[in-house]
Protein backbone atom coordinates (compact mmCIF):
# COMPACT_ATOMS: atom_id res chain seq x y z
CA UNK A 1 0.00 0.00 0.00
CA UNK A 2 1.24 3.20 -0.77
CA UNK A 3 1.14 6.12 1.88
CA UNK A 4 1.91 9.92 1.75
CA UNK A 5 4.33 11.76 3.87
CA UNK A 6 5.95 15.09 3.34
CA UNK A 7 9.71 16.06 4.00
CA UNK A 8 10.50 18.84 6.60
CA UNK A 9 12.97 19.85 4.91
CA UNK A 10 11.66 22.49 2.29
CA UNK A 11 10.64 24.78 5.42
CA UNK A 12 14.31 25.98 6.36
CA UNK A 13 16.19 27.08 3.49
CA UNK A 14 18.63 28.49 5.73
CA UNK A 15 20.34 27.28 8.54
CA UNK A 16 19.01 29.58 11.72
CA UNK A 17 15.29 29.21 10.07
CA UNK A 18 12.86 27.28 11.74
CA UNK A 19 14.12 26.74 14.74
CA UNK A 20 11.49 27.67 16.90
CA UNK A 21 8.01 25.46 18.62
CA UNK A 22 6.19 27.76 16.13
CA UNK A 23 7.45 27.30 13.27
CA UNK A 24 7.46 23.49 14.05
CA UNK A 25 3.80 23.50 14.64
CA UNK A 26 3.13 25.68 12.16
CA UNK A 27 4.91 23.19 9.23
CA UNK A 28 3.55 20.36 10.71
CA UNK A 29 -0.08 21.42 10.32
CA UNK A 30 0.36 23.14 6.58
CA UNK A 31 1.56 19.21 5.64
CA UNK A 32 -1.49 17.74 7.84
CA UNK A 33 -3.90 20.25 6.01
CA UNK A 34 -2.99 19.39 2.47
CA UNK A 35 -3.54 15.77 3.04
CA UNK A 36 -0.36 13.57 4.18
CA UNK A 37 -0.31 11.40 6.71
CA UNK A 38 3.22 11.77 7.65
CA UNK A 39 6.74 13.86 7.69
CA UNK A 40 9.67 12.73 6.86
CA UNK A 41 12.76 14.53 8.97
CA UNK A 42 16.10 15.56 7.87
CA UNK A 43 19.42 14.80 9.73
CA UNK A 44 21.23 17.62 11.07
CA UNK A 45 23.21 19.00 14.07
CA UNK A 46 23.27 21.78 16.62
CA UNK A 47 21.15 24.23 18.44
CA UNK A 48 19.98 25.28 15.04
CA UNK A 49 19.07 22.44 13.97
CA UNK A 50 15.99 21.19 16.89
CA UNK A 51 14.89 18.17 14.69
CA UNK A 52 17.87 17.48 13.52
CA UNK A 53 18.89 14.83 15.89
CA UNK A 54 17.74 12.42 18.51
CA UNK A 55 19.63 14.68 21.21
CA UNK A 56 17.99 17.95 19.60
CA UNK A 57 14.74 16.87 19.52
CA UNK A 58 14.91 15.42 23.59
CA UNK A 59 16.64 18.98 24.71
CA UNK A 60 13.73 21.17 22.42
CA UNK A 61 10.61 18.59 23.71
CA UNK A 62 11.56 16.74 26.48
CA UNK A 63 11.89 13.79 25.02
CA UNK A 64 11.72 11.43 21.67
CA UNK A 65 8.83 10.11 22.50
CA UNK A 66 7.27 13.95 23.72
CA UNK A 67 8.29 14.99 20.21
CA UNK A 68 5.88 11.86 18.62
CA UNK A 69 3.03 13.54 20.47
CA UNK A 70 3.64 16.52 19.38
CA UNK A 71 3.65 15.66 15.52
CA UNK A 72 0.38 13.81 16.45
CA UNK A 73 -1.44 16.67 18.38
CA UNK A 74 -0.98 18.65 14.42
CA UNK A 75 -3.10 15.75 12.93
CA UNK A 76 -0.15 13.68 11.76
CA UNK A 77 -0.32 10.23 12.20
CA UNK A 78 3.51 9.16 12.73
CA UNK A 79 7.24 9.99 11.37
CA UNK A 80 7.60 8.09 8.37
CA UNK A 81 11.09 8.47 7.71
CA UNK A 82 14.54 9.87 8.35
CA UNK A 83 16.92 11.40 5.57
CA UNK A 84 20.59 11.40 6.59
CA UNK A 85 23.92 12.72 5.15
CA UNK A 86 26.39 10.53 7.27
CA UNK A 87 28.98 13.34 5.63
CA UNK A 88 27.86 15.91 8.31
CA UNK A 89 29.74 17.00 11.48
CA UNK A 90 27.96 15.55 14.59
CA UNK A 91 28.71 18.53 17.00
CA UNK A 92 26.74 16.28 19.87
CA UNK A 93 29.67 13.70 19.85
CA UNK A 94 32.47 16.20 18.01
CA UNK A 95 32.69 13.59 15.32
CA UNK A 96 33.45 15.21 11.49
CA UNK A 97 31.48 12.95 9.53
CA UNK A 98 31.48 9.40 8.46
CA UNK A 99 32.59 7.79 4.99
CA UNK A 100 30.77 4.95 3.80
CA UNK A 101 34.23 4.75 1.12
CA UNK A 102 36.53 3.58 3.80
CA UNK A 103 37.75 0.29 4.59
CA UNK A 104 38.80 1.30 8.14
CA UNK A 105 37.13 -0.74 10.67
CA UNK A 106 36.70 2.13 13.28
CA UNK A 107 35.29 4.59 10.23
CA UNK A 108 32.10 1.48 9.67
CA UNK A 109 31.86 1.34 13.66
CA UNK A 110 31.13 4.78 13.40
CA UNK A 111 29.20 4.92 10.46
CA UNK A 112 27.03 1.86 11.85
CA UNK A 113 26.88 3.57 15.38
CA UNK A 114 25.06 6.78 13.93
CA UNK A 115 22.83 5.04 11.51
CA UNK A 116 22.25 3.27 15.10
CA UNK A 117 21.62 6.13 16.77
CA UNK A 118 18.95 7.39 14.14
CA UNK A 119 17.20 4.48 13.90
CA UNK A 120 16.60 3.58 17.29
CA UNK A 121 15.18 7.26 17.77
CA UNK A 122 13.01 6.75 14.08
CA UNK A 123 11.66 3.14 15.28
CA UNK A 124 10.13 5.17 18.36
CA UNK A 125 8.55 7.70 16.76
CA UNK A 126 7.22 5.25 14.44
CA UNK A 127 9.06 5.11 11.53
CA UNK A 128 10.57 2.40 9.57
CA UNK A 129 13.09 4.13 7.01
CA UNK A 130 16.01 5.65 7.17
CA UNK A 131 17.24 7.09 4.09
CA UNK A 132 20.83 7.48 4.02
CA UNK A 133 23.07 9.88 0.94
CA UNK A 134 25.73 6.56 -0.08
CA UNK A 135 28.13 8.70 -1.18
CA UNK A 136 30.07 12.02 -1.32
CA UNK A 137 29.47 14.09 -4.29
CA UNK A 138 31.91 13.47 -7.41
CA UNK A 139 33.85 16.58 -6.72
CA UNK A 140 34.98 14.57 -3.12
CA UNK A 141 35.11 11.13 -4.64
CA UNK A 142 37.12 10.89 -7.66
CA UNK A 143 37.46 7.34 -8.37
CA UNK A 144 34.86 4.44 -8.79
CA UNK A 145 36.64 1.07 -9.10
CA UNK A 146 35.48 -1.26 -8.52
CA UNK A 147 37.16 -1.50 -4.42
CA UNK A 148 35.25 1.76 -4.04
CA UNK A 149 31.96 -0.06 -4.86
CA UNK A 150 32.74 -3.53 -3.00
CA UNK A 151 33.78 -0.78 0.23
CA UNK A 152 30.37 0.78 -0.65
CA UNK A 153 28.40 -2.14 -0.55
CA UNK A 154 30.14 -3.93 2.85
CA UNK A 155 29.63 -0.69 4.82
CA UNK A 156 25.67 -0.26 3.60
CA UNK A 157 25.43 -3.77 4.22
CA UNK A 158 26.51 -3.62 7.73
CA UNK A 159 24.27 -0.53 8.52
CA UNK A 160 21.08 -2.52 7.34
CA UNK A 161 22.10 -5.18 9.45
CA UNK A 162 22.22 -3.16 12.43
CA UNK A 163 19.07 -1.08 11.91
CA UNK A 164 17.10 -4.01 11.01
CA UNK A 165 17.33 -5.00 14.71
CA UNK A 166 14.96 -1.64 15.36
CA UNK A 167 12.44 -2.83 12.73
CA UNK A 168 14.13 -0.03 10.50
CA UNK A 169 14.76 -0.33 6.51
CA UNK A 170 17.85 1.01 4.90
CA UNK A 171 16.76 3.32 1.74
CA UNK A 172 19.88 5.29 -0.41
CA UNK A 173 18.96 8.04 -1.61
CA UNK A 174 20.89 8.62 -5.25
CA UNK A 175 20.99 12.37 -5.62
CA UNK A 176 22.31 14.38 -9.47
CA UNK A 177 25.73 15.62 -8.03
CA UNK A 178 26.82 12.34 -6.47
CA UNK A 179 29.85 10.48 -7.32
CA UNK A 180 27.27 7.38 -8.29
CA UNK A 181 26.54 9.03 -11.31
CA UNK A 182 29.98 8.52 -12.50
CA UNK A 183 30.64 5.44 -14.77
CA UNK A 184 27.51 3.68 -14.10
CA UNK A 185 28.23 3.99 -10.51
CA UNK A 186 24.14 3.54 -8.68
CA UNK A 187 23.66 0.20 -10.67
CA UNK A 188 26.73 -1.02 -9.94
CA UNK A 189 26.36 -0.60 -6.48
CA UNK A 190 23.28 -2.38 -6.48
CA UNK A 191 24.46 -5.45 -7.80
CA UNK A 192 26.89 -5.11 -5.16
CA UNK A 193 24.39 -5.35 -2.80
CA UNK A 194 21.38 -8.24 -2.14
CA UNK A 195 17.87 -7.04 -1.07
CA UNK A 196 18.88 -6.10 2.67
CA UNK A 197 20.01 -3.07 1.45
CA UNK A 198 16.81 -0.50 -0.11
CA UNK A 199 16.99 1.86 -2.37
CA UNK A 200 15.27 5.30 -2.87
CA UNK A 201 14.07 6.79 -5.90
CA UNK A 202 14.26 10.36 -6.14
CA UNK A 203 11.88 11.38 -9.59
CA UNK A 204 13.29 14.94 -9.72
CA UNK A 205 17.02 13.81 -8.66
CA UNK A 206 17.04 11.04 -11.05
CA UNK A 207 15.72 13.62 -13.88
CA UNK A 208 17.72 16.26 -13.49
CA UNK A 209 21.20 13.58 -13.67
CA UNK A 210 19.28 12.30 -17.07
CA UNK A 211 17.94 9.04 -15.69
CA UNK A 212 14.52 7.97 -16.03
CA UNK A 213 12.67 7.21 -12.79
CA UNK A 214 9.85 5.41 -14.40
CA UNK A 215 12.64 2.92 -16.05
CA UNK A 216 14.45 2.65 -13.01
CA UNK A 217 11.40 1.47 -10.89
CA UNK A 218 10.53 -0.54 -13.35
CA UNK A 219 13.83 -2.68 -13.51
CA UNK A 220 14.47 -2.98 -9.79
CA UNK A 221 11.53 -2.76 -7.88
CA UNK A 222 12.06 -5.17 -5.29
CA UNK A 223 14.56 -3.12 -4.70
CA UNK A 224 13.58 0.10 -4.54
CA UNK A 225 12.33 0.56 -0.58
CA UNK A 226 11.59 4.66 -0.96
CA UNK A 227 10.26 7.16 -2.95
CA UNK A 228 11.01 11.23 -3.04
CA UNK A 229 8.51 12.53 -5.40
CA UNK A 230 9.06 15.99 -6.82
CA UNK A 231 9.17 17.84 -10.34
CA UNK A 232 12.58 19.17 -12.05
CA UNK A 233 12.34 22.15 -14.01
CA UNK A 234 15.92 21.83 -15.71
CA UNK A 235 18.23 18.78 -17.02
CA UNK A 236 22.00 19.17 -16.17
CA UNK A 237 23.00 17.84 -19.68
CA UNK A 238 26.29 20.11 -19.14
CA UNK A 239 27.46 17.69 -16.34
CA UNK A 240 28.12 20.46 -14.11
CA UNK A 241 27.51 18.10 -11.36
CA UNK A 242 31.39 17.68 -10.65
CA UNK A 243 31.40 21.24 -9.56
CA UNK A 244 33.35 21.95 -6.23
CA UNK A 245 30.68 21.83 -3.72
CA UNK A 246 27.66 21.12 -5.49
CA UNK A 247 25.48 21.94 -2.60
CA UNK A 248 25.98 25.64 -3.41
CA UNK A 249 27.62 26.31 -6.23
CA UNK A 250 24.68 23.90 -8.67
CA UNK A 251 21.72 23.30 -6.31
CA UNK A 252 21.78 26.45 -4.80
CA UNK A 253 23.48 28.84 -7.26
CA UNK A 254 22.04 26.80 -10.32
CA UNK A 255 25.57 26.48 -11.73
CA UNK A 256 26.16 28.08 -15.24
CA UNK A 257 22.80 28.67 -16.19
CA UNK A 258 21.90 30.15 -12.91
CA UNK A 259 18.91 27.35 -12.89
CA UNK A 260 16.50 29.27 -10.20
CA UNK A 261 15.16 26.55 -8.94
CA UNK A 262 16.07 22.61 -9.66
CA UNK A 263 12.68 21.36 -7.81
CA UNK A 264 9.20 22.19 -8.66
CA UNK A 265 5.77 21.37 -7.40
CA UNK A 266 4.64 18.23 -9.27
CA UNK A 267 2.01 19.98 -11.60
CA UNK A 268 3.88 23.14 -12.47
CA UNK A 269 5.40 23.23 -16.25
CA UNK A 270 7.47 22.19 -17.34
CA UNK A 271 6.78 18.10 -16.64
CA UNK A 272 10.16 16.77 -16.58
CA UNK A 273 8.93 14.10 -14.45
CA UNK A 274 5.88 12.23 -14.83
CA UNK A 275 4.32 11.76 -11.49
CA UNK A 276 1.02 10.06 -12.85
CA UNK A 277 3.21 7.34 -14.89
CA UNK A 278 5.38 6.92 -11.91
CA UNK A 279 2.35 6.23 -9.93
CA UNK A 280 0.99 4.23 -12.06
CA UNK A 281 3.76 2.00 -11.86
CA UNK A 282 4.01 1.64 -8.52
CA UNK A 283 0.86 0.67 -8.36
CA UNK A 284 0.99 -1.80 -10.90
CA UNK A 285 4.34 -3.12 -9.15
CA UNK A 286 2.23 -3.39 -5.75
CA UNK A 287 4.55 -1.22 -4.08
CA UNK A 288 4.18 -1.00 -0.05
CA UNK A 289 5.79 1.62 1.28
CA UNK A 290 5.97 5.84 2.07
CA UNK A 291 6.27 7.91 -1.09
CA UNK A 292 7.84 11.72 0.24
CA UNK A 293 6.55 14.30 -1.62
CA UNK A 294 9.25 17.17 -1.52
CA UNK A 295 9.51 20.84 -2.47
CA UNK A 296 13.35 21.63 -1.85
CA UNK A 297 14.05 24.89 -1.51
CA UNK A 298 11.27 26.63 -2.44
CA UNK A 299 10.50 30.14 -1.76
CA UNK A 300 7.16 29.17 -0.07
CA UNK A 301 6.75 26.02 1.77
CA UNK A 302 3.38 26.46 2.88
CA UNK A 303 1.76 27.32 -1.02
CA UNK A 304 3.73 24.41 -2.52
CA UNK A 305 2.72 21.88 0.05
CA UNK A 306 -0.77 22.75 -0.36
CA UNK A 307 -0.17 22.69 -4.49
CA UNK A 308 1.34 19.07 -4.11
CA UNK A 309 -1.06 18.09 -1.25
CA UNK A 310 -3.72 18.74 -4.10
CA UNK A 311 -2.68 17.12 -6.79
CA UNK A 312 -1.95 13.54 -4.72
CA UNK A 313 -5.25 14.37 -3.41
CA UNK A 314 -6.99 14.82 -6.67
CA UNK A 315 -4.73 13.25 -9.11
CA UNK A 316 -2.19 10.64 -7.66
CA UNK A 317 -3.67 8.84 -4.77
CA UNK A 318 -6.66 8.21 -6.81
CA UNK A 319 -4.26 5.85 -9.52
CA UNK A 320 -2.54 4.26 -6.82
CA UNK A 321 -5.84 3.25 -5.13
CA UNK A 322 -4.64 5.08 -2.39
Amino acid sequence: MIRWSYGINQFKPQFDDFVRRRDHLRALRVISASGFSAVELNAGSGRWEPLGNPQQIAANFGSVAAFGAFVREQALDTVSSWFWDPSIRLQEDLTHGDDASSSSPDARAALVGHARWFSSALAELGGDVLVARPAASAAQLASLDDDVIETLAESWTAVADAIAVDGVRLALHFDFYSALRRDDGLERLLQATDARVGFAVDTAEFTIAGLDPVAFYRAHPDRVTHVHLKNAAAVDDLDEYTMPAPEFTLLRAGGSRAVPRWFTELATEPLLVDAPGFVRSLAEHDYDGWVVVESDLTPHPPTSAMLNGWEVQHVLAPLAGS
